[in-house]
């Protein structure tokens, strides 16, 4: 179960689990867990790892298999995040009842897998962290009909740490074996205990998500889950990010457009060869040698070899490239230069709002309130209750008159699920239409989110 990193360009987080980082080792926050005995160790699936399929006629058979199974299918896959510049998927795990645990390669005969696929379509997926692998196996064509998030409802109950492991303890109490997530998951062929590691991830995932069920049902948020899984399978990919450039580590500390400019044109250089080597960015030339180069600007190939990184043999093979790089940025005029601050894009940073709106920052200063008293109530998250970027908006913009019909409305133009407007609607509307001077005497709050 791995996990996009940032150099991966097709790496995204989907607003309906709002994971801050990766599900394997991130936590979702609102009950404390109590003690509990220690977990039963899960070192190995209870009929040994299964056998990696390859080739047409075993994905054949793997289909047959699986259409003979009942109930839901467990599904995660492995993708090679930081080693490989795509995030596709080069080992899909399955497990569904009455047909057994499979091992998919998928990289040699992506042709051969309709068998499997369609033996998938129909049955409920159930998945840890759905956002992280929809992407991947939609890009070998399997569909999804109903989806089970095991790691979103756990966020939805309020559990406090909703990695794999962390929830199988608490509701199996069973100690899962974990440790190749961030592996290199390209490599051929791949070991044994990454085998057994990656069959493990599907090991329990039905029962795992039995007991998540019938947890929703007993805290009566089953409907709550139901809309959110749908919401997810339903969200459309992300459009790509603009100026991702601008993200190279430490580009703050660059001042002079020209440098920006040289920046930008190594970035591209970069990514070019990244995505024709499908080689994770970084592992090509990290972001340290490109800000180094751009701020020496070095004229010549000897004076490029003087530049940290830039003299090792790997960077020699590709020294020309990364010189013309250099030279096109040179050859910028002035107003083709790169400004210091990107094109601003949505609202301002929420430190900024003080200055530019104080009506606004105290709107969202007494929704936040609202919210983290709601989130308190039913053990949720506050960005699961209700998605940070549109309470942002709804806090700039404002609602008038800011009647509950009103809100309602504009929280479903915005996405917003009709468990999540029911809850929210009346404390948003309570909070606009609050006169400002009740606010906090301390002010709205001027954290950056």
């Amino acid at each position: 179960m791995t996990d996009p990193t940032s150099t991966d360009p097709t790496a995204h987080t989907g607003p309906g689990d709002q994971s801050p980082g990766d599900p394997e080792v991130a936590d979702g926050a609102t009950t404390d867990e109590p003690d509990r005995p220690e977990p039963i160790p899960l070192t190995e699936p209870a009929d040994g790892v299964p056998p990696v399929l390859s080739t047409p006629a075993e994905f054949a058979e793997a289909g047959r298999l699986l259409s003979e199974g009942t109930g839901p299918v467990a599904l995660d896959t492995e993708r090679a995040s930081g080693f490989r510049y795509s995030g596709r998927a080069y080992l899909i795990q399955i497990k569904r009842t009455g047909s057994g645990s499979f091992l998919i390669d998928p990289i040699d005969h992506p042709e051969a897998l309709p068998p499997v696929i369609d033996a998938l379509d129909g049955p409920e997926w159930i998945l840890h962290a759905a956002d992280q692998d929809l992407p991947c196996l939609r890009e070998l064509g399997f569909r999804c009909a109903r989806l089970f998030d095991t790691e979103l409802a756990g966020r939805l109950l309020g559990i406090a740490r909703v990695n794999l492991a962390a929830m199988v303890e608490h509701f199996l109490g069973l100690g899962l074996v974990k440790g190749h997530g961030a592996a290199d998951w390209s490599r051929r062929p791949l070991p044994a205990d990454w085998l057994n590691y990656a069959a493990l991830d599907v090991e329990v995932l039905i029962e795992l998500r039995d007991a998540v069920q019938a947890a929703l049902v007993d805290a009566g948020k089953e409907t709550w889950a139901e809309q959110e899984f749908a919401a997810v399978l339903a969200r459309p990919d992300p459009p790509p990010r603009t100026d991702r450039w601008r993200r190279v580590s430490r580009i703050h500390t660059i001042k002079s457009p020209r440098i920006l400019a040289a920046v930008q044109q190594l970035w591209n250089a970069r990514e070019e060869i990244a995505r024709r080597r499908d080689v994770a960015p970084g592992r090509i030339l990290p972001d340290s040698a490109i800000i180094a180069a751009a701020t020496a600007d070095p004229k010549s190939l000897d004076e490029l070899y003087k530049v940290p990184v830039f003299g090792g043999p790997r960077q020699r093979r590709q020294a020309a490239r990364w010189l013309s790089a250099l030279d096109a940025a040179r050859r910028l005029t002035d107003k083709e230069l790169p400004s210091r601050r990107p094109a601003a894009v949505g609202l301002p940073p929420v430190n900024r709002w003080e200055g530019k709106d104080p009506e606004a920052a105290a709107r969202l200063a007494g929704i936040r309130a609202g919210l983290t008293d709601l989130s308190e109530q039913f053990s949720v998250p506050v960005e699961n209750l209700l998605l940070p970027e549109l309470v942002r908006q709804v806090s700039w913009e404002g609602i008038d008159p800011p009647t509950v019909q009103a809100v309602e409305q504009r929280l479903a133009a915005g996405g917003a699920r009709p468990w999540q407007i029911e809850l929210t609607a009346p404390v948003i509307s309570e909070a606009l239409g609050r006169p400002l001077e009740d606010e906090d005497a301390d002010g709205p709050s001027t954290d950056n989110d």
